[in-house]
């Protein structure tokens, strides 16, 4: 279970960098032609919460520097897949509804399994001392 946890996190943290890394870097009159009508800053701003929320699945657990922004990270990414999901049902968008379904139920997993049976413990305070002292 433990790798599966982190096998959907890689996965979902690089559809997230991919989709709201586009969203970011896109020009704004190249996002205006496709947004369907959708605001060019609301794009703007969840293309920054997948962004943040990519990092937040993988670094805070990896690192093991406040493990429990994991979870937050995989929760936040379940709410932005909802705005997402209702969003496209209300365009039209059918097929992207169903890929923010399956990215949101993702995202829960991984906040569920990090709540719980896969949690990530934080560093010890003395084993970050260790380190910091065979560094020197």
């Amino acid at each position: 279970m433990k790798y599966v946890v982190w096998i959907v996190s890689a996965l979902l943290a690089l559809a997230f960098l991919f989709t709201g890394g586009a969203k970011l870097l896109t020009s704004t009159a190249d996002l205006a032609a496709t947004a369907q009508g959708i605001p060019v800053i609301l794009l703007r701003i969840a293309g920054t919460a997948e962004v943040l929320g990519a990092l937040g699945l993988i670094l805070p657990a990896a690192t093991r520097i406040l493990p429990i922004l994991t979870p937050l990270a995989a929760a936040g990414l379940v709410v932005t897949m909802i705005g997402a999901t209702i969003t496209n049902l209300i365009i039209g968008a059918y097929p992207l509804a169903v890929q923010t379904v399956v990215l949101g139920l993702l995202a829960a997993f991984v906040a569920w399994a990090r709540l719980t049976r896969q949690s990530v413990q934080p560093r010890s305070r003395s084993a970050a001392q260790d380190d910091t002292r065979t560094a020197h």
